[in-house]
């Protein structure tokens, strides 16, 4: 399911904002993509996060507004990088993408992120 490929790149991406991800570890923590689809989609946001992160940085950086970078919650981030991937490098329809960062925001952060989220990968989608 698109749903967990997501939910397991959420988590190497969150992983990898405090350090570089145990292959191992990680792999353990994930939850098995049994459709070779969903793996590839997996290795898609992976691969696209990896290559663009500082281009990313670039742009969440550009569209903050009253925040710094570093001082972002870092799960917030992580979904925003994610749905990012998807829109701009996996072709994910920008409606998507955003509603199934939201979803996640739901289960892994504040009630307040989903709008913090939401303004933010609009704002720089507007751009593109």
């Amino acid at each position: 399911m698109r749903k967990t490929a997501r939910e397991n790149a959420f988590k190497l991406v969150f992983e990898s904002l405090f350090h570089q991800p145990d292959e191992l570890l990680s792999s353990q923590n994930l939850e098995e993509l049994k459709k070779e689809d969903d793996q590839k989609f997996f290795e898609q946001i992976m691969n696209a996060f990896h290559e663009h992160r500082d281009e990313l940085k670039e742009k969440i950086e550009k569209n903050l507004k009253n925040f710094s970078y570093d001082r972002l919650f870092k799960i917030d981030l992580a979904l925003v990088y994610v749905a990012l991937c998807e829109i701009l490098f996996c072709g994910t329809p920008k409606a998507v993408a955003i509603n199934e960062a939201l979803e996640l925001a739901k289960t892994y952060s504040t009630q307040k992120s989903h709008k913090f989220i939401n303004g933010l990968i609009s704002a720089i989608i507007k751009e593109e």
